[in-house]
């Protein structure tokens, strides 16, 4: 800054200091400076200014201090800035609410909700004028019961946020997956000024799975989403562009890289890539909790990139500096996502796998892997990305889990002398029709009970208030607390058959309890997200467990019930899909996998007619 302007504001800070500037020049000042790259200088001119305040206006000043402060990183000044501004002002509701982003922001998050919560009371804060600022507590507060799985009262947070504005798409499709937690049904139901129709519409990717098989509003949704939250760019690199590296460089993109359901399937495939051929990649963000786990993942990398504290656009230049030959994204547009990395093609070939188990739509992802059962030819139109057919099957998984299985059900609370249906999705899965479904076959089999996911305390009073009223007692439903990872599969042993969820089937689940030898019976549709279970139990040689519709479904389950030898023929089924099938013996796969990266980068011609004999 020129020496008159040092002089200038230095005579401005002394001006402030004395009580000689008043508070409007003061603010347009601090603005000027702060909009002219000076932050700091802003913040000592406040700060001049407060050391002899007009108490009159000193909070609008103490407000604005802190929002400098907030941008400059100094956390822990910004919330004693606020707290100032509400010592002299208590009804002031932007500024409680920006307190309770502070909090929140230093990792305090029970302690701004219930700050958030507290601050309801402001009569202030239900003028009309504050509504705005009122539907911000509001979503604020939905977010974090959310977080804390306290789901009845993110629910009623979110509804009071719409009745101020029914135009919130996100706040809609938050409402309703909330909804779906809790096995709410019908889950999809209008709120006054927002049709049945407009919630179709604004319903999350991830929400309207478990909704509809059709493929054609699932695109429309995915491409919906795309436009409101992706922004359109050039693709950093041309799509097919050869390297040149000797080893093939391969990364992963998520923001799942924990003990997660996408990490718990692929850890063993980062580990099994050939390192004479491939070098491996990672580049995450997000959660690192349970750090055994963790470390395992990080270390089964050649490479690992904690991209956390990037914004998209540094990302994807990250990507791109390390000259990635193929970027699989594991995440798609599930929760946590950031599509604005994938979405800049920071990579010459881009494929989605595992995590979003349909389309994204997401710019420049070219492909999906698939096989012939999940992705038939007649879906093609309904995908943005080609499909890049396995042989075998397009789950990957872990073969190096515990096999060590319980076979006591009493050790569960569960009887001995019952046949034992269980069903360990997300509660979310669960529809009014599956859950009918599953309960006409209890009452077709009156020696069974149906074990369950304990998720949260509404879907279970919701899923024994169903029972009840479909004439099954709610005795016979029993509930199962989440575990740890290998309790959890060992528990898969007492039961008998696996009862899968539709649309929305089973993924991770599915494949555990399979590996863990207990057979499932699945509905297959015409989504791919539908057809994930019949993909894996085609792989294991058991398509006779693959119904196409409700009906088919609970014949098949009671049938097993009643067949004796079919358990048992499954079962070696699935003993042996250990060693045959490429979803459970992840060298199987990691070699096919492998193999197409190779023929995709090498420009192999054969891969252009796999994909069109594909289609």
């Amino acid at each position: 800054m020129p020496d008159a302007e040092i002089a200038s504001t230095s005579e401005l800070i002394e001006l402030a200091a004395s009580g000689k500037l008043d508070a409007i020049q003061t603010i347009l000042e601090a603005e000027k400076l702060a909009g002219a790259g000076q932050p700091q200088l802003a913040i000592e001119l406040y700060r001049a200014w407060l050391k002899n305040p007009l108490l009159a206006v000193a909070h609008g000043i103490w407000f604005n201090l802190a929002i400098l402060l907030t941008a400059n990183g100094s956390q822990a000044e910004a919330e004693a800035a606020y707290r100032q501004a509400i010592a002299l002002k208590p009804d002031f509701p932007q500024a409680h609410y920006n307190l309770g982003v502070q909090i929140e922001n230093q990792g305090r998050q029970r302690e701004a909700a219930e700050y958030w919560r507290a601050s309801l009371s402001l009569e202030s804060l239900h003028l009309p004028e504050h509504s705005n600022t009122l539907r911000l507590y509001f979503n604020a507060l939905g977010r974090l019961y959310d977080n804390f799985s306290e789901y009845a009262d993110a629910e009623e947070m979110l509804r009071q946020s719409l009745e101020i504005d029914p135009t919130q798409g996100d706040v809609i499709y938050h409402w309703l997956h909330i909804r779906q937690k809790q096995c709410s049904w019908p889950a999809l139901r209008p709120l006054p000024q927002i049709s049945e129709e407009t919630i179709w519409e604004k319903a999350s990717p991830l929400a309207i799975m478990a909704m509809t098989d059709d493929p054609a509003r699932l695109l429309q949704t995915a491409r919906s989403f795309v436009d409101s939250h992706v922004q359109p760019k050039p693709r950093m690199v041309r799509q097919g562009h050869d390297y040149g590296h000797a080893k093939i460089r391969i990364g992963f993109l998520s923001g799942d890289f924990t003990l997660h359901a996408v990490s718990l399937l692929t850890v063993r495939l980062f580990e099994a890539l050939d390192r004479s051929k491939y070098e491996v990649y990672a580049f995450g963000w997000g959660r690192t909790g349970y750090q055994p786990f963790r470390q395992r993942v990080v270390a089964a990398f050649d490479q690992f990139f904690d991209i956390s504290g990037l914004t998209d656009d540094d990302a994807a230049l990250a990507i791109c500096s390390h000259e990635i030959d193929v970027l699989v994204d594991l995440q798609g547009l599930t929760a946590g996502a950031r599509p604005n990395i994938v979405a800049h093609g920071p990579a010459p070939h881009q494929i989605a796998h595992l995590g979003y188990p349909g389309t994204s739509a997401i710019p420049y992802v070219d492909y999906v892997l698939a096989d012939k059962f999940i992705f038939p030819p007649e879906m093609a139109p309904f995908f943005t990305e080609r499909p890049l057919y396995l042989s075998d099957c397009f789950q990957v998984s872990d073969d190096l889990r515990t096999r060590a299985l319980d076979d006591n059900p009493e050790k569960y609370g569960l009887p001995r002398d019952k046949f034992i249906f269980c069903g360990f999705s997300n509660n979310f899965k669960i529809t009014p029709e599956v859950f009918e479904s599953w309960m006409r076959i209890l009452r077709r089999t009156p020696n069974s009970i149906l074990w369950l996911l304990r998720d949260n305390q509404w879907a279970e009073e919701n899923m024994l208030a169903a029972a009840k009223a479909h004439g099954v007692l709610p005795e016979r439903l029993y509930f199962a607390d989440r575990v740890a990872p290998e309790n959890y599969l060992a528990r898969f042993g007492v039961a008998h058959l696996f009862l899968d969820t539709f649309p929305y089937n089973a993924g991770t689940t599915a494949n555990d309890a399979m590996w863990a030898e207990l057979p499932i019976v699945t509905l297959s549709g015409r989504s791919y997200v539908s057809r994930m279970a019949g993909s894996l139990l085609s792989s294991a040689g058991l398509g006779q467990l693959i119904a196409f519709t409700h009906e088919e479904f609970e014949d098949k389950a009671v049938a097993f019930a009643g067949d004796r030898q079919l358990q048992l023929h499954c079962k070696e089924k699935l003993r042996a899909a250990k060693t045959d099938s490429a979803a459970f013996n992840t060298g199987k796969f990691a070699q096919e996998f492998g193999a197409i990266v190779e023929r995709l980068v090498r420009h192999d011609d054969s891969l252009n007619l796999q994909m069109a004999v594909g289609q």
